[in-house]
């Protein structure tokens, strides 16, 4: 919602952003204040770097829950996120970031089973665009989701860091752990 400034101009809230020190590279995390807006590795091609209205605060929520939730995920104790999350998107969009947290924590789907499970069997390219916009990677798990050929395909981060974070994941289920949902 668009703030009064001193004035007169009407601006808009500030956003928040912080860092963490993560074993794939430093993630940028995005609040409003109130929920995460964004998760974006530092190679991101869809990093958003700091503009004019945004201030750096750890303190802000919900950073010190991410940070804690994001700590236990990569140390293999933490399997689903659980945090406030603001995701502005198509109805479309919305649907396959809703479907992505459904892929459980060590498995992939295809970017075609994925359209199947939103109920539009055709639609596979259009889930990996809406896929490369998700906002908060990592934690809504868009790294799950390969080609139909099984091959890793797409990733803003990098492929490399997808990689990571499924051989992360699988690692984690053979070792036993039963990691927290």
């Amino acid at each position: 919602m668009p703030q009064c400034t001193d004035n007169g101009d009407i601006g808009h809230p500030p956003s928040f952003f912080t860092f963490y020190e993560s074993p794939i590279q430093v993630l940028r995390l995005v609040s409003d204040g109130q929920s995460l807006i964004g998760l974006y590795l530092a190679s991101a091609k869809h990093d958003r770097m700091a503009q004019g209205d945004w201030v750096e605060d750890a303190s802000v929520d919900p950073f010190p829950a991410a940070k804690q939730q994001l700590t236990a995920y990569f140390s293999g104790t933490l399997m689903e996120f659980d945090l406030p999350l603001k995701m502005p998107g198509t109805v479309f969009q919305q649907r396959v970031w809703d479907a992505l947290k459904t892929i459980p924590y060590g498995t992939t789907m295809s970017y075609g089973e994925v359209a199947q499970h939103i109920g539009q069997p055709k639609a596979s390219r259009a889930v990996g665009l809406a896929n490369g916009r998700n906002p908060v990677s990592i934690i809504v798990p868009c790294h799950r989701v390969i080609g139909a050929s099984g091959k890793l395909t797409g990733y803003g981060g990098g492929l490399e860091h997808k990689q990571w974070l499924l051989t992360h994941e699988c690692l984690t289920r053979m070792k036993g752990i039963e990691p927290h949902r």
